[in-house]
């Protein structure tokens, strides 16, 4: 019998702002519509190679600290990016960022990241600027089912038609 796949959500959260992105997150992967993918979950500052190792696909989350993602993820990449670099090629992988005013520069830093470990990207980034609305409450569950979604054997659909969003 197969290993059932896992999704690894790696995530900075020190606010409550980023505390809700991350539910809505682990909402939409552990929806009732994903079957057979195991959500883990880890903070940046405790996530380690074997974690990378042993997850097929993984969600990143952090807030944009002076223009660059925080030092708990970049503290992340830096103890896995060698141990994982050849053998995570290829994964998929989805990010979630919010800032006061701007995320281009975390944004850019963790893409660079992930463009080096050879990682594909499942959609476009989560970027949230200043308060949360529904719009982006909604954004980030898709992304948590997306990545999710992308993990499952049995999918022979496109992710798209698969969901319809929730708040």
């Amino acid at each position: 019998m197969a290993e059932m796949p896992a999704l690894l959500i790696v995530h900075h959260t020190p606010s409550p702002t980023m505390q809700e992105m991350l539910e809505a997150v682990l909402a939409g992967a552990r929806t009732d519509e994903i079957e057979g993918v195991d959500v883990q979950v880890r903070p940046a500052l405790s996530a380690t190679a074997v974690d990378v190792l042993g997850a097929n696909g993984y969600v990143l989350g952090t807030p944009a600290n002076i223009g660059y993602m925080s030092g708990a993820l970049k503290h992340f990449f830096d103890c896995i990016y060698y141990p994982c670099l050849e053998a995570t090629i290829n994964r998929p992988y989805g990010l979630y960022v919010h800032g006061t005013s701007d995320t281009t520069g975390a944004v850019r830093g963790v893409e660079t990241i992930t463009t080096g470990l050879k990682w594909k990207s499942v959609q476009p980034p989560v970027l949230v600027a200043g308060p949360l609305d529904q719009a982006l409450r909604t954004a980030r569950w898709e992304l948590g089912a997306t990545a999710a979604a992308s993990l499952m054997t049995r999918l022979s659909i496109p992710v798209d038609v698969i969901f319809v969003a929730r708040p």
